[in-house]
């Protein structure tokens, strides 16, 4: 199933990342399926796997603005506090998820290469 579509492929990995998150190593798999299904060189996988990354962790942007809309927009420290703990958070969430990403677009290259 190798298709041309790298935005196509790209969404196929980062739904493979949100279906397969019981696993805990999701953000290789879905980056892993996306490159695969990509083929090309290192680069190319190392490139799909990050923009699945990129896609899967685009639900964590809701996170903070719901974040934003639960805190309200007050000045107190509270608030103030608890929106920068937040977004601390979710960019580590997020960069995990883009990190393991694009590392399981490189072995998904490396995989279509030996299968």
């Amino acid at each position: 199933m190798s298709t041309d579509n790298t935005l196509l492929n790209a969404v196929i990995g980062a739904v493979a990342t949100f279906g397969l998150s019981f696993t805990g190593i999701s953000p290789v798999l879905g980056g892993a399926l996306a490159a695969y299904l990509e083929g090309g060189e290192t680069a190319d996988g190392l490139r799909i796997g990050t923009l699945s990354g990129l896609i899967a962790a685009l639900p964590l942007g809701l996170l903070v603005v719901a974040g934003f809309v639960l805190f309200g927009f007050a000045g107190t420290g509270a608030a103030i506090g608890g929106i920068a703990l937040l977004i601390v958070g979710v960019t580590l969430v997020a960069g995990y998820i883009v990190a393991l990403s694009a590392l399981g677009g490189v072995i998904g290259i490396y995989l279509n290469g030996e299968l």
